[in-house]
Order: structure tokens, then C-alpha cells, then sequence
């Protein structure tokens, strides 16, 4: 069964090796999980991650701890970014392998509200058509309750008929299309 997992470092291994499934298929940067380096801007200091860095057990905790703490409102980040509730999505009967990463976004900024969205979402290739994207964003939709995040937006290219599936499959109403994003509106809860 899928499940929702806070960012540990017990995932380390699993993590990378998706990471290199990403990279293999050419979707090196998806939801902030492949970003690795935030660049300084104004009072904040930046945020930087090698893959040297996270092969270790100090630095891939630094990682995860890093994962935590943005959905602070106080923690440090990039200026315009709001916090974010990052979850890496398992299988609980191995919580220690990663499938994929779901971010939710406590509030909007004008480019959330366009192409963005409140939630977020990422399946490793090897996981794909499995079921994993829509058992982990049904439990999304109920974090973002949670969070008091109701009705949620999500948003998702023209051209990803997974994505696409996905959403509707959760119960998502099409409002339009901008930007070439398809733009979903869907109720929170389980």
C-alpha cells in the first residue's frame, strides 16, 4: 500500500538511485526533489547539495532535514517561495524505498495560481503505471485538509496524459488551459 513518508535519511539509497532513473529519462529537475542547488538572493544565504554531499549519511540527512523544514513558515528560502510540505511517497510494506516525492504548497503566489498549483508530484520511471501517482496524490488531497488547503490546484502539461489521468482519476474539474498547463481544481479530503 502507498504511503506518505517524511524525508529520512534511511531512504538515501533509494532516493539516489531514483534520482539517476530521473536523470535517465531526461526529468533531472521535477518538483523541487531534483533541485539541489537554490542560488543566493537578498537575505538568504542559498542552499547548495552535491551528489558527493548526498552519498553521505551526514549530508543526505542534511538533505532530508532540509526537505523538513521548508514547510515552516519561518525556515530560510528562496525569496518569492512559499512553504511547502514535502512527502516522498513508499511503499509501506518497504518504507525504505522511494517512489516518489508529492510537495504541497501552503498558499499561492500569483505563478502558483497560473502554473504551479498547490500540489505537486513525481513517480521514478521504474514505479510508473503501478497506480503509485494516484494512491499518493488521494492522499495528498487529504494532508492539504489537513493544512486547511480546500479547494486544491492542480495543474499539469497539455501534453502529460498520465498526469492528466491522474488528476481526473482524484476527481479533478478541468478549469481551463494557460500557459500550455491544464489547470484542475479539485475538493480536499480523503
Amino acid at each position: 500500500m502507498i504511503a506518505l513518508a517524511t524525508p529520512h535519511a534511511r531512504m538515501q539509497r533509494s532516493y539516489l538511485d531514483a534520482h539517476d532513473e530521473f536523470l535517465a529519462v531526461g526529468e533531472g529537475h521535477r518538483d523541487g526533489d531534483g533541485v539541489w542547488v537554490e542560488a543566493p538572493e537578498g537575505d538568504y544565504a542559498g542552499v547548495e547539495f552535491t551528489r558527493e554531499e548526498l552519498e553521505t549519511p551526514e549530508g543526505f540527512e542534511r538533505f532530508a532535514a532540509h526537505r523538513r523544514d521548508q514547510a515552516r513558515e519561518d525556515a530560510p528560502r528562496t525569496p518569492g517561495h512559499v512553504p511547502c510540505t514535502f512527502f516522498w511517497v513508499v511503499d509501506d510494506a518497504e518504507p525504505t524505498t522511494y517512489l516518489g516525492s508529492l510537495s504541497i504548497r501552503q498558499r499561492m503566489t500569483p505563478f502558483l495560481l497560473e502554473v504551479g498549483g498547490h500540489i505537486g508530484y513525481s513517480v521514478r520511471p521504474s514505479a510508473r503505471r503501478r497506480g503509485v501517482a494516484t494512491a499518493a496524490l488521494r492522499l495528498g488531497l487529504s494532508e492539504a485538509a489537513a493544512l486547511g488547503i480546500d479547494p486544491v490546484l492542480l495543474t499539469c502539461d497539455v501534453d502529460n496524459e498520465g498526469s492528466r489521468r491522474v488528476i481526473e482519476a482524484c476527481g479533478g474539474v478541468l478549469e481551463d488551459v494557460r500557459h500550455l498547463k491544464r489547470r484542475y481544481w479539485l475538493t480536499a479530503g480523503p
